[in-house]
């Protein structure tokens, strides 16, 4: 039987070494079982909970030419983070004579392995959306107490020792000029000139 592994992690928070222990287990349980790896595939800091992830659409597509009858994963999780995905694809790889297995849950062939496998499949779609929703609650909690998120620190503002923003003292006066000007009349073309003419530049150079 000949197998290929998939690999992926989330974010750009995650180490390449997440890949290499993932790659090592999946081969060590390709070599228990007597599978011939022939390919790897790889994803890196992109989530499951979309499908639009270039090595897994590669995967897929490849499946349809019959090279490999194995797809080894670390754990489900890897494979998709939403039970319709998992379903749509596992449908077409099983179309294709392939047959997707985890190397570190056990789910035996049975009828009691199908409500395993939908349990931890349900599962990681809960965690994946318990996360996010406790992300976008962290994040929002920083934003009402002015704490930075992260990303591009808006303009006039800086962050100071305790991630919390204050006014820039160098670029602050301009964004209250700014404001003053508009409010006197001044066009965009007239405060973009007026900017220009006294060198200031957005967080980006520009």
């Amino acid at each position: 039987m000949t197998a290929v592994i998939y690999a992926r992690y989330s974010s750009d928070n995650q180490r390449e070494e997440s890949i290499e222990g993932q790659i090592r287990e999946c081969t060590a349980y390709a070599e228990k079982n007597g599978f011939t790896v022939v390919k790897h595939y790889i994803d890196r800091a992109i989530s499951a909970k979309t499908d639009n992830r270039p090595q897994f659409q590669q995967m897929i597509k490849d499946s349809e030419r019959g090279i490999f009858d194995i797809i080894i994963v670390w754990k489900l999780d890897r494979f998709a983070r939403n039970r319709y995905d998992s379903a749509r694809y596992k449908t077409q790889l099983k179309r294709n004579g392939v047959k997707l297995v985890s190397a570190t849950e056990v789910i035996s062939a049975g009828p009691e392995g199908i409500i395993l496998e939908s349990v931890l499949e349900g599962y990681a779609e809960y965690y994946s959306a318990d996360l996010s929703e406790k992300v976008v609650r962290g994040m929002t909690e920083n934003a009402l107490k002015g704490i930075y998120n992260g990303g591009t620190i808006p303009f006039g503002y800086m962050i100071d020792e305790t991630r919390h923003y204050q006014p820039d003292p160098l670029l602050a006066p301009y964004v209250e000029q700014t404001f003053q000007k508009y409010a006197d009349g001044a066009t965009m073309t007239d405060l973009r000139d007026w900017l220009k003419a006294h060198n200031i530049k957005n967080s980006m150079g520009g």
